[in-house]
């Protein structure tokens, strides 16, 4: 009983077709779900005028912006994604005999199916950049599976004490503004922080190793000598594996290509395209790492603490987390091939 809105074509044909078939108003009401009084009048207009269709929909006031205005609106968007909804509606009201509130715009915005997000934060690409991407999915594009897991994943990462994440949001009155529950401390470059060194393929987790200062070739040559070497010669003892490793300045020094160019009989080092962590899986374990970090229960308070954090949650992922995210590297490979060479999603 009590339905809201206005019946439709259908179900005013059924309410005169369940009062000429005899049932009383009660009972039609009982058995459509409709109230008594929308049963009466909808059979009253059917016996006086032979009418089943509303004329509720041509009545109101009529819309300030119309499928023009729509498609107007669409290339102010379109045309500068950045403008508030202020610029918008000045943009919208030049040259215009009547105008609309910035209310009217925001909700045709919101009708037409825009809303306000975060852009994501994507490397700049040059052209060459572009290029050399589509390249290297163009030459991989034919590798399955099991050929990428043949695959180590490397790269350092950088983990702060104070994470300032600016997506926080909180729950407060208009005057708790200033209130010790409703405020975020921040501190000078976040309080310092702890920079590591990471390894893994489809088969295992490798070695996780803190870096005390800057990364540095001599400082990488040392991680590269104990530990990739130690990690490759063991996940691939017959000489099939890959190592992949960005472009860092640390990463192409002399002393780590003539290096590489000794143990070339050991393990190959993928030639990897410039500016491209969203084809490198290593950057969501990073992910999985920090957010695993922030929901601990004690927050560490100190660099020591913060680093023993990083190394408990890396030994505890499980390999269906990192196994799953190899296992993506078609998907991403298909999804450069599709941006020609363009930021994607990853």
């Amino acid at each position: 009983m009590g339905k809201k809105g206005d019946l439709s074509d259908f179900e005013r044909g059924m309410v005169v077709g369940a009062r000429r078939a005899g049932l009383s108003i009660s009972e039609t009401a009982d058995l459509l779900g409709f109230s008594r009084t929308t049963i009466s009048r909808v059979y009253r207009e059917w016996s006086e005028k032979e009418k089943i269709s509303s004329e509720r929909q041509f009545c109101g006031r009529k819309c300030l912006v119309d499928a023009r205005g729509h498609r107007r609106m669409a290339r102010l968007v379109r045309a500068d994604r950045k403008a508030t909804v202020t610029q918008i509606t000045t943009r919208y009201n030049q040259g215009r005999q009547k105008s609309i509130s910035e209310r009217t715009v925001r909700r045709t915005l919101r009708q037409m199916g825009y809303s306000s997000r975060r852009p994501h934060r994507v490397p700049l690409l040059s052209a060459k950049n572009r290029k050399l991407r589509l390249q290297f999915a163009q030459a991989h594009r034919n590798w399955t599976i099991e050929d990428w897991k043949n695959v180590a994943w490397s790269d350092e990462s950088r983990f702060l004490l104070r994470h300032s994440d600016g997506r926080v949001r909180i729950w407060r009155l208009q005057h708790e503004s200033m209130g010790p529950s409703c405020l975020v401390s921040t501190v000078q470059a976040g309080g310092g922080g702890v920079m590591v060194w990471g390894i893994f393929s489809w088969h295992s987790l490798g070695p996780l190793v803190p870096i005390e200062h800057r990364c540095n070739a001599t400082a990488y040559l040392s991680i590269v000598a104990d530990h990739v070497h130690a990690f490759m010669t063991t996940m691939y003892p017959t000489s099939d594996g890959y190592f992949q490793q960005d472009n860092a300045p640390c990463h192409k020094a002399g002393i780590i290509s003539d290096w590489f160019l000794e143990h070339d009989n050991e393990f190959t080092v993928l030639k990897w395209p410039p500016q491209s962590p969203d084809l490198n899986p290593i950057e969501h374990l990073w992910d999985v790492v920090e957010r695993e970090i922030r929901i601990m229960d004690v927050q560490p308070t100190n660099l020591r603490q913060l680093c023993d954090a990083i190394m408990s949650v890396w030994t505890k992922l499980s390999e269906e987390c990192f196994q799953h995210l190899v296992e993506s590297m078609p998907r991403r490979i298909e999804a450069v091939l599709k941006a020609k060479g363009g930021p994607t999603r990853y």
